[in-house]
């Protein structure tokens, strides 16, 4: 999941990064409304922290023009106002949820993946998403597999959560990875690759097709026949050492 944070003080916001990105999110932090509206325009973010104080444009006017072009995104707005009359207004305004500064990193993490639970899913437990015998819970970053709990590293689960969310596209390995990782994060040339395979290992060899010359694509239900629960390997051996070290990164 890609989190969009606009912090313009550097000392809070390096905070909230850090701890948004331990929690096994790929965080995005931008400190002016400039580059607010510029990421917004080129990139599709899951989540957004929006802080209200910025030199060069209102946190309102952002918050307004954000939800004209994405009006289901949810949005935790932190502010230094804490007035009644003030979270009445941002609420009106298209906010999901508030913070008044100074906050509690913890609370602000809860916060996230309480609004994380009221998103539509398929499966109305607790923001699971299912597809066929997979059922995804990005609450613990848990997955199932006909019932059967998996193993996985946070971006093992994403890759999942990608593809599962948009089944119905072909998605390049640039498109995974701008789902898997922040700005100035340091990408393995084959780590999607590696991703894939230690799913394949996990779930079975037909659960993520390869579109040559493409990318990856999830499998039909139809495909997903009840035979395949029989691959499933939750113990699965340690790779080289390549494999072992992007699994984990």
């Amino acid at each position: 999941m890609r989190i969009l944070l606009a912090e313009d003080d550097s000392v809070l916001g390096d905070a909230v990064y850090k701890s948004t990105c331990r929690s096994g999110f790929a965080v995005d932090w931008v400190k002016t409304g400039r580059d607010f509206d510029s990421a917004v325009a080129n990139h599709q973010y899951d989540f957004v922290i929006l802080d209200l104080g910025f030199p060069d444009d209102s946190g309102e006017f952002l918050l307004q023009r954000l939800r004209a072009k994405s009006p289901h995104i949810p949005v935790i707005v932190v502010t230094a106002r804490g007035s009644i009359q003030d979270k009445v207004t941002l609420l009106n305004m298209g906010a999901d949820d508030f913070l008044v500064k100074p906050f509690d990193l913890d609370e602000l993490s809860a916060r996230i993946r309480s609004l994380l639970r009221r998103l539509p899913t398929e499966d109305a437990d607790a923001g699971a998403s299912v597809h066929g015998p997979l059922t995804l819970f990005p609450l613990r970053f848990g997955a199932t597999w006909g019932g059967e709990p998996i193993s996985l590293t946070h971006r093992e689960f994403w890759v999942l959560e990608v593809l599962v969310r948009r089944k119905n596209q072909v998605l390049t390995r640039a498109q995974i990875e701008e789902a898997l990782y922040g700005w100035g994060e340091e990408v393995e040339s084959n780590a999607i690759e590696v991703y894939v395979h230690m799913l394949r290992r996990k779930f079975g060899a037909h659960l993520i097709h390869t579109v040559r010359g493409a990318g990856y694509q999830i499998a039909p239900l139809h495909q997903l026949a009840p035979s395949l629960h029989t691959q499933t390997n939750r113990h699965v051996a340690p790779l080289d050492k390549a494999l072992s070290a992007a699994q984990h990164a």
